[in-house]
């Protein structure tokens, strides 16, 4: 699930080599934190958070798909 965010952010910002994920587990949960540059926090956000919303969704897909459950946080 790390590589299908990093991907995703890395296509969608404007300095894909500053973009990390990194993946917590507590309590049976996935917890991923996307770490982007300042300047591309909100092409990943997008307006009113659609895009954030966008990639939340396919994450919980990936993560349903492994009987997992899994969030995304962007710091």
């Amino acid at each position: 699930m790390n590589e299908l965010i990093e991907y995703i952010a890395k296509s969608i910002v404007s300095h894909p080599e500053e973009v990390t994920v990194t993946q917590e587990d507590k309590d049976g949960k996935t917890i991923l934190k996307l770490h982007v540059s300042s300047d591309d926090k909100g092409k990943i956000i997008g307006r009113h958070g659609r895009i954030a919303d966008s990639i939340r969704v396919l994450l919980r897909v990936a993560a349903t798909k492994k009987n997992d459950r899994a969030f995304l946080d962007i710091p």
